[in-house]
């Protein structure tokens, strides 16, 4: 079976896919209709759902997985799906990695190299209290993206974010000894371990109830307090990792409490920054043609981004 990326104009098609989106309308002679877009691990689609049924208006949900029957259209230039048919199919009964974005490593290799991670932490103190926090969230971690769109927003992106972080964090360490490296390295993890309660989960992922009123940095650093109490963990340990999630946004007006004020705290500030923002340059650079300028990019300051024509060395 045909992946969306894959389609071409004027195409019959049969073909399975998540729901993104459901919106109803009504055309101007009064007809319902469903606008929908369709999701796979390829792209994702727009498609038209004409002359529906009044029984089937309030049948479709984002994040169901169904077989669209259609003829594929080229409207304003992009592709799009005219629906004849849509049966709802079982979603336990599948991988979801092959309707929705994934990392590159699988769940295995995410949380085997999140455990080496771990047991390389030379401190007793802070690889006792990451290793109990990793556990608690172990269920999860590996699955979570680490937005619900910008960046890492696919399926193990939090895992992966952790893990590019961590790789930076410990060439900086190189660059600068007198950073304490074990403590970098608690904080990368834990720092953004909260968007395990404020979001929804990997697929159609929503902000939850908690999310919206209490925010990952918030929920996290009480989390730690919770854990570090249970485990009797070092008082100076337990506030400079919890300063390090409280602190990580790097400024109050982009959400955190207090500014960084340790060493450790703002380097985490600017790697996580960092790595954020190439995951996002890295996937808008794909759409963007040499010579060309990238459309203008909310995260990134409105700013648009040229595609160099020079070739790599």
């Amino acid at each position: 079976m045909k992946r969306l990326n894959e389609l071409n104009d004027g195409e019959k098609v049969k073909i399975k896919v998540l729901l993104q989106s459901v919106q109803r309308g009504v055309t101007n002679k009064g007809a319902p209709y469903l606008s929908l877009v369709l999701q796979d691990c390829t792209a994702a689609m727009d498609a038209k759902y004409w002359n529906v049924s009044e029984e089937a208006l309030h049948l479709y949900q984002p994040g169901m997985l169904v077989e669209v029957s259609g003829d594929v259209l080229s409207h304003n230039k992009q592709l799009q799906i005219r629906v004849n048919a849509l049966q709802i199919l079982d979603r336990s009964t599948i991988d979801l990695r092959d309707y929705v974005k994934a990392s590159s490593l699988s769940k295995a290799e995410l949380k085997e190299q999140i455990a080496q991670v771990v047991e390389g932490i030379k401190n007793d103190e802070i690889r006792n209290l990451i290793s109990h926090v990793v556990a608690h969230y172990e269920r999860d971690l590996y699955s979570y993206p680490a937005a619900s769109k910008n960046h890492h927003a696919f399926v193990g992106g939090l895992a992966t974010h952790i893990l590019e972080m961590v790789k930076l964090g410990s060439f900086i360490c190189t660059m600068f000894p007198f950073l304490n490296e074990d403590l970098l390295i608690g904080g990368i993890i834990l720092h953004d371990l909260g968007k395990l309660e404020e979001l929804s989960g990997p697929v159609i992922t929503e902000y939850t109830v908690e999310g919206k009123l209490l925010g990952h940095i918030s929920i996290m650093q009480a989390e730690v307090a919770r854990i570090a109490a249970e485990l009797h963990t070092d008082k100076e340990v337990e506030t400079l990792l919890r300063h390090m999630i409280l602190s990580h946004h790097g400024q109050k007006e982009y959400g955190s409490p207090v500014l960084p004020m340790i060493p450790e705290a703002e380097v985490l500030y600017f790697i996580d920054n960092l790595d954020a923002r190439m995951n996002t340059l890295e996937n808008l650079m794909k759409t963007v043609e040499p010579g060309e300028f990238s459309a203008r990019v909310f995260s990134l300051e409105q700013r648009s981004f040229y595609q160099s024509k020079l070739k790599k060395a």
